[in-house]
């Protein structure tokens, strides 16, 4: 026995690898050693263990192949998309904890979490979870979650656009409900002042190193300018732009953003020294702001606040690219154990947009 392991789960692996293989193996035969070898893994990840990285080693080894290659081929048509997919990560696991519930539609039974504020029309890469679900439907059915689908194409999306790897935990199991009021409240808004964003990172367990380091997900991706055209124009109701934001860069950014034009829907890099249209990750963000070029006010309000801590963690990560990508890393894996359900909770969604039948 090794890490709990016995040789009943073994056992399971070996009757998974022979159907694998086998050219000779009937259907009767392949329906029986798939439910053999769910069922066997689910006694060794009871409702009160921890998520692990091994937990598809047995029933879907080639997971996070299928996920990292539809990952990058998604990225080599759609620059934004890694960002977009962190994005959904972090959005999902804010409400409700990671449990895919922003990715289910809205039913008779469901609010969508999509139709939030801070998702409403700015969520995306909906379609690329959904090709990566039918490739592992196809490999291996009714096994990997969609919430686990959400953590490794997050991790996929960072390593593939020249950011930190890591080790991703897995387990999770998916909600059969959503939570569209907790998406409304729980999720950091850009913005926000620090006070509250730390106030809803520490609510859901992360500390402010975290808060710096997962802002530095703004390293990449674009932003609508209705999440920033406020600091543009009319910065809480003064009239003016807000008096944080470099001279030059506002003039930039009125150009991309004029003020009552094009519905607020345009587009501007969360870095503007990102040259590759918003796709390369770096430790940049933090140079920004200290340059105060924070695209999102809750960015800026890391550097511009007045707080020792947080600004003396920017300074680092700024310094250290080596070191905001350990702890990028490290709090992307803390903030993917937000409150998973496991064991026998929820569900594996056939498909990520609703619950299974029955």
């Amino acid at each position: 026995m090794r890490n709990g392991v016995t040789p009943l789960y073994i056992w399971g692996c070996i009757l998974s690898h022979r159907e694998t293989t086998s050219t000779m193996a009937s259907s009767p035969s392949h329906f029986f050693v798939l439910i053999a070898t769910i069922f066997i893994s689910s006694l060794f990840h009871p409702s009160t263990a921890q998520l692990n990285s091994s937990f598809y080693s047995c029933t879907c080894p080639n997971a996070y192949t299928i996920v990292r290659s539809i990952v990058h081929q998604a990225m080599a048509s759609d620059t934004r998309i890694g960002a977009s997919l962190v994005r959904l990560h972090f959005h999902d696991c804010f409400a409700n904890g990671c449990d895919a519930s922003i990715l289910l539609d809205d039913s008779p039974s469901i609010q969508s979490e999509k139709h939030a504020a801070p998702n409403f029309k700015s969520a995306r890469g909906f379609e690329v979870v959904d090709r990566i679900k039918a490739a592992l439907e196809c490999s291996c059915r009714g096994v990997v979650s969609c919430a686990d689908i959400l953590a490794l194409a997050s991790e996929a999306s960072v390593s593939l656009s020249g950011g930190p790897s890591w080790t991703v935990l897995l387990g999770r199991r998916d909600s059969t409900t959503a939570n569209q009021a907790g998406a409304n409240t729980s999720i950091p808004s850009p913005s926000e002042g620090l006070a509250n964003i730390s106030n809803k990172f520490s609510a859901v367990g992360l500390e402010i190193t975290d808060l710096v380091a997962l802002s530095g997900a703004h390293t990449f991706g674009k932003a609508q300018c209705r999440t920033f055209s406020e600091r543009l124009y009319n910065f809480k109701g003064t009239g003016g732009p807000d008096p944080t934001l470099n001279a030059t860069y506002l003039a930039v950014l009125q150009q991309i953003c004029p003020e009552d034009g094009n519905g607020g829907f345009g587009l501007a890099n969360l870095d503007p020294t990102n040259t590759s249209d918003g796709h390369d990750f770096d430790n940049n963000y933090f140079s920004n702001l200290q340059s105060l070029q924070g695209l999102l006010q809750s960015d800026q309000e890391l550097f511009s606040t007045p707080n020792a801590k947080i600004i003396a963690i920017v300074n680092s990560f700024s310094g250290d690219q080596s070191a905001f990508f350990q702890s990028f890393a490290q709090s992307m894996v803390k903030m993917g154990n937000i409150s998973p359900l496991t064991g026998k909770d929820g569900e594996i969604r056939l498909n990520c947009r609703k619950v299974n039948a029955g």
